[in-house]
């Protein structure tokens, strides 16, 4: 069909008006009538020594291309082995997303050219990938400006395969000389086992995104599948984002959101493009399916290639490599050395324990933390006192000390015994703060510190009742005061028999004592 000028100029107009920028906020009163939709790829690197098809390290931070052998460069006759190890991990992490493993599966070569790719192929996996058929069920919630969530619900997600490939190596453009010129290629990444995730497009909101990146990371590195550490890069997030009218059944044009390094910028990156969509849709603009990135100085995504067309890479069987056969006794294996899941955990611990769904998931964010807490609970009796001290007193120490909880200086089980010295009132709960301190600075057991600092608390009825006794004395008109009605007055008295007792007095026996003394008739 010949175009005339016309059809030309409206084109144009369009364009111009698609790449309008947008700078604001996503609002409510601009998803009016709108409907997200969102799919997500995470990339996650198996937690293995060596490569997937050879030995070299896959140690994060060598020198540049040191960690390379003819087969991760891709030279002439040099034949892939796969590594077991690395399918192992990735039957843990399929198991741990609810995915069905296949029996059988292909690696296939994906032929595609870029410089960090020294075979001008990745091996990977196409029609028949190593697990597929996941339903994984997240909680999730929307935040308020604040970013606190509102109203914690739960969502399933259909992951429609995990699928075993290797990664390509890096190219480095910046802290080199002359990279105005030059980019330059560290091949040490290279061959290094991933696991892809792929999830159909579940997602109707950023928030739930980035719940469900939460949710995968804490589980790879819960199984041990995966580091799942995004500032090594050994986990990359890939958001696939659209947007269409509500009860409209097609999707709109897709955009697909790569260099998203946190998951916190992944969330932003996916506000922003969902709010530019629907200004240039409502603005008569035509989107173009492309590929962006985000960048976090900017605070904005920026087109990288466009991908009007998809790719044509060419998938064929591995020839080098047989497939992949895996047994039932082999998946039984894998899944009976897997420990309790998170979610199954935090579950329980809502059971088991009574605690809140927010006291239950932060003990539950990591497995370390998870495995601290229910050690000190055995010592201690008190599982409600016990989290409420791990939560405030020692993760905030944890916190400023860059450790995890089985990094820490005070085992769970002097935790566990320091909670259950304050349930017995052998010191006070402000004591106990202070022991913590000095526990995590000098390893020290909670037992050891109160007798050096004599830090007993006094409970002994008679010694606190001569205290009282002296205070009342001491003090006439305060007593006419409060028994004329000024009962605001008893704080003062029971500030004076802890000053008195220099803070060791048991201050539940004080209160009860004192009631009782202040009471009788002179």
């Amino acid at each position: 069909m010949v175009k005339t000028v016309k059809d030309r100029r409206q084109e144009q107009g369009q364009e111009q008006r698609s790449k309008r920028k947008y700078n604001g906020p996503l609002t409510k009163h601009m998803t009016n009538g709108w409907e997200t939709i969102i799919g997500l790829e995470i990339h996650a690197q198996l937690n293995t020594e060596s490569k997937i098809f050879c030995g070299c390290s896959t140690r994060f931070g060598d020198e540049p291309n040191q960690n390379t052998c003819p087969v991760c460069l891709g030279l002439p006759g040099a034949l892939p082995v796969l590594n077991r190890r690395a399918v192992e991990l990735g039957a843990r992490a399929a198991l741990a997303l609810g995915l069905r493993i296949n029996h059988k599966s292909i690696f296939a070569r994906k032929n595609y050219f870029y410089p960090d790719l020294p075979k001008g192929y990745q091996i990977s996996q196409f029609d028949q990938p190593f697990s597929a058929d996941g339903e994984l069920e997240i909680m999730t919630a929307e935040r308020d400006e604040a970013g606190h969530p509102i109203e914690w619900r739960s969502k399933k997600i259909d992951i429609t395969r995990l699928h075993l490939e290797e990664d390509a190596g890096k190219n480095v453009h910046e802290g080199l000389p002359d990279v105005d010129r030059y980019s330059y290629i560290d091949l040490n990444r290279a061959g290094v086992p991933l696991a892809e995730i792929v999830t159909e497009p579940d997602f109707r909101s950023s928030w739930e995104a980035y719940d469900y990146v939460n949710h995968v990371r804490r589980s790879l590195q819960w199984v041990g599948a995966s580091e799942a550490d995004m500032e090594k890069g050994n986990l990359r997030c890939e958001a696939n984002v659209s947007v269409r009218r509500i009860g409209d059944d097609r999707f709109g044009t897709k955009v697909e959101l790569k260099n998203l390094n946190s998951v916190r910028f992944m969330q932003r990156a996916i506000e922003f493009e969902v709010a530019r969509h629907i200004h240039v849709l409502e603005s008569g603009g035509r989107l173009v399916q492309e590929t962006r990135l985000w960048d976090d100085r900017l605070n904005e995504t920026r087109t990288m290639r466009s991908k009007e067309e998809a790719h044509d890479y060419r998938y064929f069987p591995e020839p080098d490599l047989p497939p992949l056969i895996v047994s039932d006794e082999f998946i039984a294996r894998v899944r009976s050395s897997m420990p309790e899941l998170p979610e199954d955990r935090r579950k329980r611990f809502m059971e088991q324990y009574g605690l809140t769904f927010a006291d239950a998931s932060q003990l539950t964010s990591e497995r370390s933390l998870s495995d601290y807490y229910e050690s000190a609970v055995e010592t201690s009796g008190n599982p409600r006192a016990t989290a409420n001290w791990i939560r405030s007193e020692l993760l905030r120490e944890l916190e400023a000390a860059g450790l995890s909880a089985d990094a820490s200086p005070v085992p769970a089980l002097e935790l566990g015994a320091l909670v259950r010295l304050i349930d017995e009132g052998k010191i006070s709960g402000k004591q106990g703060k202070d022991v913590l301190v000095e526990m995590f600075a000098h390893g020290k057991s909670a037992q050891a510190i109160i007798e050096e600092q004599g830090l007993v608390q006094v409970s002994d009825t008679a010694e606190i009742d001569k205290l009282i006794d002296e205070v009342i004395a001491a003090n006439p008109q305060q007593l006419a005061s409060y028994r004329s009605g000024k009962e605001a007055l008893f704080g003062f008295f029971v500030g004076q028999v802890i000053k008195a007792s220099k803070g060791k007095a048991n201050p539940k026996v004080v209160n009860e004592r004192l009631l009782a003394k202040l009471q009788e008739q002179p």
